[in-house]
């Protein structure tokens, strides 16, 4: 499998306080993978490296280039990131959102694109005039997750997706995720506090504790360790 993402002894801080601290993955291209760990374990903050949001050093590359600026650069990259609280314009229709997941593009395939992903959440070609802010929560992340794919990305980035929701509406997002990764070749790199679910949904697993990778191996190696659920997982 060929490399899409890697990071290399990768540190990154917020200010005086550092919060990563030599960081080490990979990520191959059409795979998922998940990056797990306690409240304050330095997930987020991986992902915020990765698409330029956090001062960062060490090396990023995607594709065996070398990733280097802000979010805007690791946009036009190929990088989507859907946020921790979802990040969607709740003053904006649902058309709106989508419309802007797209401004980096530069071809002229919008319209095609709303449809094809219509196909994967057909609520919203019915409430595409909708305000953002008037769904529900996991309408929301839906719609979140329907924008960063209107950028049609290499790698999508997705933090704390089940964040808020009912078990219901997580187990629906992650069989979405399943299903654009089995048809599309999306490449996922997801940060989930639930274990169970993220090792369910992916191929390896990152387990990060106090912002060094402390494990890893495939996600069946980890949920089947009943040593490293208890010491890291939680369950």
């Amino acid at each position: 499998m060929r490399t899409l993402l890697e990071l290399d002894r990768v540190q990154a801080r917020y200010g005086p306080v550092q919060a990563l601290h030599d960081v080490s993955l990979t990520v191959g291209e059409g795979e998922v993978v998940a990056v797990l760990g306690a409240n304050g374990a330095g997930k987020t903050t991986t992902l915020r490296a990765i698409s330029g949001t956090v001062a960062r050093s060490g090396a990023i590359e995607l594709d065996a280039k070398a990733l280097k600026g802000g979010p805007e650069a690791a946009a036009r990259a190929g990088i989507a990131h859907v946020p921790e609280g979802r990040g969607t314009f709740v003053d904006l229709t649902v058309n709106e959102n989508l419309r802007l997941g797209a401004y980096v593009r530069r071809d002229r395939s919008v319209k095609e694109d709303l449809q094809r992903i219509a196909g994967y959440f057909p609520w919203i070609a019915e409430r595409g005039g909708q305000r953002a802010g008037t769904l529900s929560g996991g309408e929301q992340q839906m719609l979140a997750l329907a924008r960063a794919l209107m950028s049609r990305p290499r790698l999508l980035l997705l933090d704390e997706p089940s964040l808020g929701l009912a078990p219901m509406v997580v187990r629906e997002f992650f069989r979405t995720v399943r299903e654009l990764n089995e048809k599309e070749g999306l490449t996922v790199l997801v940060v989930e506090q639930d274990a169970r679910i993220a090792l369910a949904s992916s191929s390896r697993a990152y387990v990060l504790e106090v912002g060094r990778v402390a494990l890893t191996g495939t996600s069946a190696e980890l949920r089947d360790d009943e040593g490293v659920r208890r010491s890291y997982l939680g369950y």
